[in-house]
């Protein structure tokens, strides 16, 4: 299955901006990119048809990026600082622009290989990202938000240590687009492997603000296959990430016929529990 086909139904890039008119610009200059969209086909050509990974294009990018900027919002919202306010001292709108940028295009170096993909992404990402913030701020403010936003991309591998709080911001988001759709196309094609399964299992992530944390993630399964996404894919992600202490993950199998399996796994601060389902 090619994923040329997306072309018929290409998907717009939109998000709540709210009341950041910038971001509202960026994301407007991100919809009509047309190099850009074709761009994230590329990847999905390499990431999906020839190397039959989940789905790494446009739609992989617009759901990191909501996911990114909530996840923003909620830290935010509970008080915690973004780095660039507290290094630069610019503001929390600057912050929105680098986590949605960085997300937009953490993936751009899959044009050229998987394999150290978040390398090449930070040139390919640093020209395009020029591009589009063209007449937005003046040369110092936009140097600042280039080097922000490179710096989340390099770090969105797993094990790179992130310095910012957006960083950890886009690492994390990255790992929660992990609902059956994220499987789609892989596993359309017949491409059965853990990465296609485990995500199939996946019914729901739901963000909200937190009581004990500022952030509850909770993760709906369908059946235990999806502990690989949460386990493997997630709680490594989230523990080398910058905002591990302010994010609660809680993950529960509703599937009736494993429900007895597994019912409860959380991750938060140092405390990790697996739990079985009471008879």
């Amino acid at each position: 299955m090619s994923t040329e086909a997306s072309d018929e139904k290409a998907v717009v890039f939109t998000l709540p901006a709210r009341h950041n008119p910038k971001l509202q610009e960026l994301a407007a200059r991100i919809d009509a990119d047309q190099e850009l969209r074709q761009m994230w086909r590329c990847v999905n050509i390499n990431a999906v048809d020839r190397a039959g990974h989940s789905d790494h294009g446009e739609v992989h990018i617009k759901i990191v990026s909501n996911i990114a900027l909530r996840l923003a919002r909620l830290l935010m919202a509970a008080g915690v600082p973004m780095s660039v306010v507290t290094n630069y001292g610019l503001t929390n709108d600057e912050a929105e622009v680098i986590v949605v940028l960085a997300a937009a295009l953490h993936d751009l170096g899959m044009i050229v290989h998987r394999q150290d993909h978040e390398q090449h992404s930070v040139a390919l990402a640093y020209m395009k990202a020029k591009e589009l913030l063209s007449g937005l701020y003046d040369v110092p403010v936009q140097t600042i938000i280039l080097a922000e936003m490179a710096h989340a991309i390099v770090a969105h591998h797993w094990s790179t240590p992130c310095l910012t709080i957006e960083a950890g911001v886009v690492k994390v988001a990255d790992a929660l687009d992990m609902t059956e759709g994220r499987s789609r196309i892989p596993f359309e094609a017949g491409s059965a492997n853990i990465h296609s399964v485990s995500a199939q299992a996946i019914e729901a992530v739901h963000i909200r603000p937190g009581k004990e944390l500022p952030v509850d993630i909770e993760i709906v399964m369908t059946n235990s296959a999806g502990i690989f996404q949460v386990d493997e894919l997630l709680k490594r992600k989230l523990r080398h990430s910058s905002i591990a202490p302010y994010v609660r993950v809680v993950a529960r199998i509703e599937g009736e016929t494993e429900k007895r399996l597994l019912e409860f796994y959380s991750l938060g601060g140092s405390a990790e529990a697996s739990l079985p389902a009471e008879d």
